[in-house]
């Protein structure tokens, strides 16, 4: 079982730590940090078959509110660890834009400026930190992406790249800078030494 804190910051500890939470909290009394009880979150992961919940968290006789899911840099987190919550999110604000992508075509705008406008103001809400999530979506939620992604091939008229591009994309992307930095702390990860070195000299 594993137990997540929001105030601002995440903090993740199991039930045999708690001595890590009340170390972090002593080290915001002597910086002069105030914790926000009311805006604290109490996430609990555990996905044990005799599931007991753990005792209340109280910060100054408050206890602090345990949640199924919170938003962290804006992507949502489940306490199952799916990513249903964070795409059905994605989709109801991207199909809220596709709204004045429509608009924009009745007003007689070209495919060139449709198209800037989706990537502006759809795709950017589609591929928001997608590099995170994308890779462990279900095939359903992938294809509910991709189903938002046709509906504005319709309005544009002209083919648009998928998600699962995007994701692949940036992904390449994100692994080539990293290859190219030998002292990046995911170097090891991304490429074995004989790759390490050829980078290097690169």
């Amino acid at each position: 079982m594993t137990q997540l804190w929001w105030d601002g910051s995440l903090t993740t500890t199991s039930p045999t730590t708690g001595r890590r939470w009340n170390t972090w909290r002593v080290g915001a009394g002597q910086n002069n940090l105030c914790i926000n009880v009311k805006k604290t979150k109490e996430m609990i992961v555990d996905f044990r078959r005799g599931r007991h919940l753990p005792s209340p968290l109280y910060i100054g006789g408050t206890a602090v509110e345990v949640v199924s899911s919170f938003r962290y840099l804006g992507v949502h987190i489940s306490d199952d660890l799916t990513w249903s919550k964070n795409t059905s999110c994605l989709i109801r604000k991207a199909h809220q834009r596709l709204y004045f992508l429509r608009r924009l075509r009745r007003a007689g705008l070209g495919s060139s400026v449709l198209t800037s406008f989706y990537r502006c103001v759809v795709e950017s809400v589609l591929s928001s930190c997608i590099i995170v999530w994308h890779g462990s979506c279900s095939a359903a939620e992938k294809k509910a992406l991709q189903r938002v992604v046709k509906a504005a091939q319709r309005t544009v008229g002209r083919s648009l790249p998928t998600t699962t591009d995007i994701y692949t994309s940036r992904c390449r992307k994100r692994a080539s800078c990293i290859m190219k930095d030998p002292t990046h702390t995911c170097t090891r990860t991304v490429c074995p030494p004989p790759l390490r070195q050829e980078a290097a000299e690169h």
